[in-house]
C-alpha cells in the first residue's frame, strides 16, 4: 500500500491509501477519488515528505478500541491521545491488509526499498522498520515512503 497526500482544485488537503502509484493514476484520471471537503473530482498527489518508524525507538503506541493512548515521551513533552473506536477499527482493517498485500523485511526495509527504486529487483510492497539516517536519505534518493500507526491486530 501507498499513502499519498492529495490536493484537489481548491486547494484542500486530504489522505488516500492506494495499492501502487499506477491505481492512484488510473482512479484520478477516472474521477474517482473525490475531496471529501467540496466533492471535487480534479485531484492530485501533494507535496510529502517521508515518515518512517525508527529501528532504534521506542515503539509506536498502540491502542484498544476508545482507549487513551500515551504518546512516546520526549524530554520536553509528553501527551495523551484519544483515539475512537472507529478509528482504532479502521486502523485494524489497514494493518490486515497491509500485512495480506505486502512483504515484511524488518530492518532491511531501506535498503529493499532502495533496490526497487534503483529496478535492481522487482517492485512489490513491502514494510519494515529504518532509522531517522534511513528515511532522510531515501527521501533525498526521491524515493517515497509512509509512516502509519501500528495498532493491535482485531483478532487479538
Amino acid at each position: 500500500m501507498i499513502h499519498y497526500q492529495l490536493r484537489c482544485g481548491q486547494d484542500h488537503g486530504f489522505d488516500g491509501w492506494f495499492n501502487d502509484s499506477a491505481s492512484f493514476e488510473k482512479q484520478a484520471k477516472r474521477g474517482l477519488i473525490e475531496c471529501p471537503e467540496c466533492g471535487a473530482t480534479n485531484v492530485e498527489r501533494a507535496l510529502m515528505a517521508p515518515a518512517l518508524a525508527k529501528r532504534d525507538a521506542s515503539p509506536m503506541p498502540v491502542a484498544e478500541p476508545s482507549s487513551t493512548v500515551q504518546a512516546p515521551a520526549t524530554p520536553e513533552k509528553t501527551t495523551s491521545v484519544r483515539l475512537p473506536a472507529q478509528m482504532v477499527a479502521a486502523l485494524q482493517r489497514m494493518r490486515a491488509e497491509v500485512e495480506k498485500s505486502c512483504d515484511y523485511v524488518g530492518p532491511d526495509f531501506a535498503d529493499q526499498a532502495r533496490a526497487m527504486h534503483r529496478g535492481e529487483v522487482e517492485p512489490k510492497g513491502i514494510y519494515g522498520e529504518t532509522t531517522d539516517e534511513q528515511a532522510e536519505s531515501l527521501a533525498e534518493e526521491g524515493i517515497a515512503v509512509a509512516k502509519i500507526p501500528w495498532v493491535p491486530r482485531a483478532d487479538g
